[in-house]
């Protein structure tokens, strides 16, 4: 071998372990912040507690370096659970075994309503590489897409391509959209804004709540559902924002909202902090209609073996999807107040392979 050859392989090497390094101290450094968030409502997590989640990080898991997320849904939940998967061995051993590049194409917003073979997404027009489209990917021009603006009647939403936690999404109505402001944003989609249930706007109408559903495909392609929570925004805000959003466990059987919500932060709240209305005794509407719905489109799309779907039921009492999460859907909040939602698929024997 070539001496540039054997000097490529090992920046390749050293590269990549910088990034893995990097990866896992600033996810564990979250961990770390939250569980003093969660410590100051109840105190230091207890010493048993601990060592049993080091220890299973450590046995099961193969590094004391997952024990961190796990302290925290512990001290969450009340009590350690086998079966839990940390966020960032999720993020790092699991995701890429069971989704590789193929989860990663949910980050091309265009492509939802082609790749499911049916109208998932409330899409109005497309944003492609310098040339606008309609949802049936003719081309328009920017005349034409200002007319489908005005005939819309109301507000309409822009998704960029890898959008995430609330950023690259911008919100216009008729008196603001401007046809090239919005082609600066850069490759995506202008979408229909949803009016949501009545059910959604009694904790805060400015921004369109968020039904995060969690679901997973096994080696037999079977679709479950697995996970589920509400996210909430805030006052003023035009959409839900990852920095300041209200987080509430939701039964995945009864649709049930849990008595108790949390902000990002994990300090936990009964009730909306500016609506002031309370989480319990509150059922998501049409809730079996959304499971149906996402289970109906994991199994469209077996090789990305869980999913992450942001929906909500809108004023008709429909099920209306808004995206989808293929790859690195977090699972954090859902495993510490629901889990553990996947210990029947054996993700915890990945990195062993």
């Amino acid at each position: 071998m070539l001496q540039s050859e054997k000097l490529k392989l090992l920046v390749i090497k050293y590269g990549a372990k910088a990034l893995n390094f990097r990866y896992h101290y600033i996810s564990n450094k979250v961990a770390f912040k939250a569980l003093k968030e969660v410590e100051k409502e109840k105190g230091k997590l207890n010493s048993k507690s601990k060592k049993l989640a080091k220890k299973y990080a450590i046995d099961i898991l193969g590094w004391k370096g997952y024990a961190p997320w796990l302290y925290l849904y512990t001290h969450i939940y009340g009590e350690f659970r086998e079966g839990w998967l940390p966020d960032n061995y999720y993020g790092k051993i699991v995701i890429p075994k069971i989704q590789g590049d193929y989860g990663k194409v949910s980050n091309l917003k265009p492509f939802t309503n082609t790749l499911f073979n049916s109208h998932v997404c409330p899409d109005l027009a497309y944003f492609v590489n310098g040339q606008w489209f309609s949802n049936e990917f003719k081309p328009l021009s920017p005349q034409q897409v200002e007319k489908l603006i005005s005939q819309n009647q109301g507000k309409v939403v822009y998704k960029s391509d890898y959008t995430y936690q609330g950023r690259g999404v911008f919100v216009y109505d008729n008196s603001n959209f401007d046809v090239n402001m919005v082609a600066n944003k850069g490759n995506g989609v202008l979408q229909v804004f949803i009016q949501q249930h009545e059910f959604f706007n009694e904790f805060g109408s400015d921004a369109v709540a968020t039904l995060r559903m969690t679901t997973v495909i096994d080696n037999s392609g079977n679709s479950s559902f697995r996970a589920c929570f509400l996210r909430l925004g805030r006052v003023n805000h035009t959409h839900v924002k990852s920095h300041d959003q209200i987080l509430v466990p939701v039964d995945t059987v009864t649709g049930e909202l849990q008595e108790r919500g949390y902000f990002t932060s994990y300090k936990s709240t009964l009730q909306h902090p500016d609506s002031q209305v309370g989480f319990l005794n509150k059922t998501i509407p049409n809730f079996n209609e959304c499971i149906r719905l996402v289970l109906q489109l994991q199994g469209k799309m077996p090789m990305v073996r869980t999913i992450g779907w942001d929906l909500v039921v809108n004023k008709k009492n429909k099920p209306v999807i808004m995206e989808w999460n293929g790859y690195g859907s977090g699972i954090c909040f859902s495993e510490a107040t629901q889990g553990p939602s996947f210990k029947d698929l054996n993700w915890n024997v990945l990195h062993k392979e």
